[in-house]
C-alpha cells in the first residue's frame, strides 16, 4: 500500500463527508454571507472549492485538466456531491503515484491529494463557521491537516493563499493551530 494513500486518504475522507454534510446545509439565504476567507463570500467559497474538487478528481485519475477558469457558479448540493467525487477518486492508492496536473501545473501526484486536504479541512471550516455549522474532524484527521498545513504554509503565504499566522498557544488543538498556521482565527464569528 502506498504510505501517503494511508496516511492522506482516512483524512481527506473524513475531511470530504464533513464538507458534503455542511454544504448541504447550506441555505440560499446565506450565500452572500461573509465567510472567516476574507476573500469569498459563502456562494463565491462554494465556486472556488466546487472547482477545486473537481480539478482535485481529474488530478487523482491523471485525467488532463481543462484550460477554462474553474470558479463557475456551483450550488451547495454541486460542493457536496464534488466532495464525495474527488474522495472517490482520491481512495485508489494508485492515485498518489507519479506526477499528475492539478490546478496550474503538474506535480506529484501525493502532493495534489495533501493540497486536497487541505482545501477540504480549511475551507470546510469556512463554509461551517460562516453557516453556523459544526465541523469536527477526529484527532489524527487533525494532526495530519496540521502537517500538511506546515508543510506548505511558506509557499502558501507567498502566493496570498493563506494569511498571516495568527498567534495560537502551543498546546492548542491541533485543528485550531493548522487554522491559525494559515492565517485564520479559530474563534472566528460573523
Amino acid at each position: 500500500m502506498n504510505a501517503r494513500h494511508s496516511t492522506l486518504y482516512p483524512a481527506l475522507k473524513e475531511c470530504a463527508d464533513a464538507v458534503a454534510a455542511t454544504a448541504s446545509g447550506i441555505r440560499t439565504e446565506q450565500l452572500d454571507d461573509r465567510t472567516p476567507c476574507e476573500k469569498f463570500t459563502v456562494a463565491e467559497l462554494l465556486a472556488h472549492l466546487g472547482g477545486t474538487l473537481s480539478s482535485s478528481a481529474r488530478a487523482a485519475r491523471k485525467e488532463p485538466q481543462p484550460r477554462e477558469g474553474l470558479s463557475q457558479a456551483m450550488s451547495p448540493a454541486a460542493v457536496a456531491e464534488s466532495a464525495a467525487l474527488a474522495a472517490t477518486a482520491w481512495a485508489d492508492p494508485a492515485a498518489y503515484e507519479g506526477v499528475t496536473e492539478f490546478g496550474t501545473g503538474e506535480m506529484p501526484a501525493s502532493f495534489a491529494a495533501a493540497i486536497t486536504l487541505q482545501e477540504l479541512a480549511l475551507h470546510g471550516w469556512d463554509l461551517a463557521r460562516a453557516t453556523g455549522r459544526p465541523f469536527i474532524v477526529s484527532e489524527e484527521t487533525a494532526r495530519v491537516t496540521l502537517g500538511v498545513v506546515e508543510q506548505i504554509a511558506e509557499q502558501a503565504r507567498a502566493t496570498g493563499g493563506y494569511g498571516a499566522p495568527v498567534p495560537t498557544a502551543a498546546d492548542a488543538p491541533a485543528f485550531h493551530r493548522a487554522l491559525a498556521t494559515s492565517g485564520r482565527e479559530p474563534e472566528w464569528n460573523d
